[in-house]
């Protein structure tokens, strides 16, 4: 009886803890569409955010082929911005291509060194490449200090549509 009370208790402080303190998260909902038109190849895929200068603060998602590497400069933007300085880090955070479908990429809010980013303006950028294809790069402004938003970016070529939520923000 006394091990269920303290079992009760404390998923019942788990569950207020939670409520109460939700941590803040960005999810970004990504589709890549179902191309049937001539040779198809998995796209290369970069989702990262920058600051209001420019700097990269976090790579969220890199999605690349196994022998990949020397295309990687065919992500143009984040290639400058963000992989070409250090390959460790890009070994580090790589994933395979996907296939045409839905993918849910979260975010904690957090830069690169795991800190906790400071209230300002920040821009998430998705950069869909693919060989024999094309080449899209989206992006959306966000204020940390303006609390939660949801945005959906319309489709492009190689992407559907993106729906990015910022929720959890206290202001």
């Amino acid at each position: 009886m006394m091990r269920h009370l303290i079992r009760t208790t404390a998923i019942g402080a788990l569950f207020v803890s939670s409520v109460v303190f939700a941590t803040p998260r960005m999810t970004v909902d990504l589709t890549l569409p179902e191309i049937t038109e001539g040779q198809y190849h998995r796209p290369y895929v970069a989702v990262w955010v920058e600051d209001a200068k420019g700097q990269t603060v976090k790579t969220l998602s890199l999605w690349v082929w196994d022998e990949g590497h020397k295309w990687l400069k065919d992500i143009r933007r984040w290639w400058r911005k963000a992989g070409r300085e250090d390959m460790s880090f890009v070994d580090g955070i790589a994933s395979a291509t996907r296939p045409a479908g839905h993918y849910k990429i979260d975010w904690d809010l957090k830069d690169e060194a795991g800190k906790p980013l400071v209230p300002a303006s920040y821009t998430v950028f998705i950069e869909v490449v693919r060989e024999h294809g094309g080449r899209d790069l989206v992006r959306q402004t966000f204020d940390l200090a303006a609390g939660d938003f949801t945005a959906q970016l319309p489709a492009t070529t190689e992407t559907g549509v993106i729906d990015i939520r910022l929720s959890g923000m206290t202001r």
